[in-house]
C-alpha cells in the first residue's frame, strides 16, 4: 500500500467554520484560527464540536500555524485533505500499484493539455507491438478527485457542483479521441463505503459527463483508503455505479 504521512499533528474540537478557507479549532482548551485544506462544503462534516486532526505547520511566517486534515465521523477518521488523493495517487502510480497501469516509465504532475490541467501525465509500454515488432509507448492522462462523502455506504462525489470538474472530464474524451490513454480516480478519503457513484443529486451535469466519459474509453475508477490520525494510505478497488 502506498501511504501519505503527516509531520507533527494535534488534536481539537470545532468551534466553526468561519468562510472556505479558515475554521475556529479549540486546541487545548484555546480557539485558534486554521487552514481548512479542503474548499468543497464538507457540511455533513464541519459540524460544532466535532473532533478533529490538524498539522502543524513550520512555517512562522504562516498567518495561521494549524491545518485542518481530518475529522471525526461515526468514530472513524474522515481525511479531508483536498492535496492528499494527488500525493497518494502520484506515489502509487510510481510503484506500480494501480493494477489497471501495472509498471510505468514515467510520471508527472500537473501537466498541461488543451485547456486543461490533469493531475498526473504517465507513459508505460504498450500491450501493442508496433509494426517492426517492437513495444511502443502508451501516453495518458489520469484525473485524481478526493471522495469524502458517505451516504449508506456509497461514497459520491462531488459535494458541490463544480463546473471545472465537468470541463476536465469533457478534455478527457478529448484526449481520448487524440489517441491517450486517460482516467478519472476516484479516491475514497472515507472507510465503510462499498461503492462510488458520481452525486448526480449534487451535479448532474457532471454525472453525465462522467458518463460519457465512460462510453468513450476513459477509465472510472474508485479505491478505497485507510485513514489513520496522521496518515492516508490507498486501499482496495471499489465498484463504481454509474446509472
Amino acid at each position: 500500500m502506498t501511504v501519505l504521512k503527516y509531520g507533527q499533528i494535534v488534536y481539537g474540537k470545532l468551534n466553526k467554520r468561519i468562510n472556505r478557507f479558515i475554521a475556529e479549532v479549540y486546541i487545548d482548551g484555546v480557539i485558534e484560527q486554521v487552514h481548512i485544506k479542503n474548499t468543497g462544503r464538507l457540511k455533513e462534516l464541519l459540524l460544532s464540536n466535532a473532533h478533529v486532526v490538524l498539522e502543524v505547520s513550520d512555517n512562522p511566517t504562516r498567518k495561521t500555524r494549524y491545518s485542518l486534515i481530518a475529522v471525526a465521523k461515526d468514530s472513524n477518521w474522515v481525511n479531508i485533505d483536498s492535496q492528499a488523493p494527488n500525493a497518494v495517487a502520484f506515489e502509487a502510480m510510481k510503484a506500480g500499484k494501480l493494477q489497471e497501469f501495472g509498471a510505468v516509465q514515467l510520471v508527472k504532475k500537473e501537466v498541461t493539455y488543451g485547456k486543461s490541467r490533469f493531475d498526473l501525465y504517465f507513459e508505460k509500454l504498450s500491450e501493442k507491438l508496433s509494426d517492426n515488432g517492437c513495444k511502443g509507448i502508451d501516453k495518458g492522462f489520469i484525473e485524481v478527485k478526493g471522495v469524502t462523502l458517505n451516504q449508506d455506504g456509497i461514497a459520491m462525489f462531488p459535494d458541490a457542483p463544480t463546473s471545472r470538474g465537468t470541463k476536465h472530464v469533457l478534455e478527457l474524451i478529448e484526449a481520448v479521441n487524440a489517441g491517450y490513454t486517460c482516467a478519472i480516480l476516484f479516491l475514497v478519503q472515507i472507510q465503510g463505503c462499498h461503492t462510488f457513484s458520481p452525486n448526480r443529486t449534487m451535479d448532474a451535469k457532471f454525472a453525465d459527463a462522467v458518463l460519457e466519459a465512460s462510453r468513450q474509453g476513459v477509465q472510472i475508477l474508485a479505491y478505497d483508503s485507510i485513514v489513520k490520525e496522521n496518515e492516508l494510505l490507498i486501499g482496495e478497488q471499489l465498484p463504481v455505479c454509474l446509472s
